[in-house]
């Protein structure tokens, strides 16, 4: 497969996935931004807004799982990078960088996340 056919782009408010999807791809900002977006009915919040360079999707392409938030283009001629299952463990097993620096992010958002809900929990 060519490069050029895991490359996608996106205009503003498109939907790359939506929570709840099922999908076994991570993606790579290569231009413009992807926001990460937790719906509540009509209601959406902006968890972290991503840019060239980040990568997101890692949960669904790590354990199978459904997606856990929606990832929304937030700039115009927003492109990005597809990383399917298969190429995701072979880069895993044949680049210890990769690896390490899937590790360090998730590290980070979740190291984020624990200290928001401590937040939250504060009173």
């Amino acid at each position: 497969m060519t490069i050029e056919k895991c490359i996608n782009e996106f205009a503003v408010g498109d939907v790359i996935f939506e929570e709840g999807s099922t999908g076994r791809e991570l993606f790579v900002v290569l231009d413009g931004r992807i926001d990460i977006v937790k719906q509540n009915g009509a209601s959406k919040t902006v968890i972290v807004t991503l840019g060239k360079g980040e990568f997101f999707g890692e949960m669904a392409v790590i354990d199978g799982s459904a997606r856990s938030a929606t990832a929304i283009a937030a700039a115009p001629g927003t492109r990005v990078m597809r990383i399917n299952h298969a190429r995701f463990v072979y880069l895993v097993s044949q680049q210890p960088a990769f690896a390490l620096m899937v590790m360090d992010a998730l590290s980070k958002r979740l190291r984020a996340s624990n200290a928001l809900t401590f937040r939250a929990a504060t009173p």
